[in-house]
């Protein structure tokens, strides 16, 4: 579903991400992680398009970012951090209008609607105002908008950040339900989150994969060091140099 080869981008002369290769397959819920200006928010961007790579060929559900790059936004829903909603809106009818914005046919949004409200469980507040709702419910709107036009691809940056623990076992839960069908790309700084999320792990360290490999290898070769297992021990263990 995400096929990464030898991608690089650079702002101006400095090189975020260099020369890095992954993929994704369906149903996979892949976290990447990294350290502050590791690359990963680059690497979302060019994934959903908000940037072109500089170099090399990414692919997102058979589609190229850049030839085919509204092809790519047809087949991919996106949750960035800042959750971008309109507060004075009603939860109903913002989901209405990204329904409209993302051309679901007039006969199928009233279901495409019903199903991600369901599936969110959002049903309860779609009269409210979203100014009204608490973060948990506002990420679950989030995540509900990016999933309307039931998309093959699922990428969320830092999902869970501000919420209080019940809200994150919530929303974990939600992703799990996601990723059923879906391959799930998720940035976190919670290595709790990883562990109860994703199976794999990609670890960016100055623009380069430092580590991609299932999350109990990682666990298992700090665990061996006496080490605590938390996101920065991870970025210590793989990225020496």
């Amino acid at each position: 579903m995400i096929e990464v080869e030898h991608f690089s981008y650079a702002y101006g002369s400095t090189r975020a991400v260099d020369d890095i290769s992954f993929s994704l397959k369906t149903g996979e819920i892949v976290a990447l992680i990294g350290p502050n200006g590791a690359g990963k928010s680059t690497t979302m961007k060019v994934l959903t398009t908000l940037l072109r790579p500089c170099a090399g060929i990414i692919r997102v559900a058979g589609y190229d970012v850049t030839q085919d790059a509204q092809l790519v936004r047809q087949n991919l829903g996106y949750l960035p951090e800042d959750n971008p909603l309109y507060d004075d809106m009603i939860v109903a009818d913002a989901l209405a209008s990204i329904a409209q914005q993302r051309r679901i046919p007039a006969a199928q949004r009233r279901d495409s609607i019903d199903e991600a409200a369901t599936l969110c469980a959002i049903t309860p507040v779609m009269h409210r105002t979203i100014d009204t709702l608490s973060r948990g419910y506002r990420q679950r709107v989030g995540i509900a908008q990016a999933i309307l036009h039931r998309p093959n691809v699922l990428i969320l940056d830092e999902a869970t950040t501000g919420l209080d623990p019940n809200q994150i076992v919530e929303i974990r839960d939600l992703i799990l339900q996601i990723g059923k069908q879906r391959t799930v790309l998720i940035s976190t700084h919670i290595l709790q989150e990883v562990s109860a999320i994703a199976k794999r792990v990609i670890l960016l360290n100055r623009g380069k994969i430092a580590l991609d490999a299932p999350l109990q290898t990682a666990l298992d070769a700090i665990e061996t060091q006496g080490l605590a297992p938390n996101i920065e021990t991870l970025f210590r263990h793989y990225t020496k140099s």
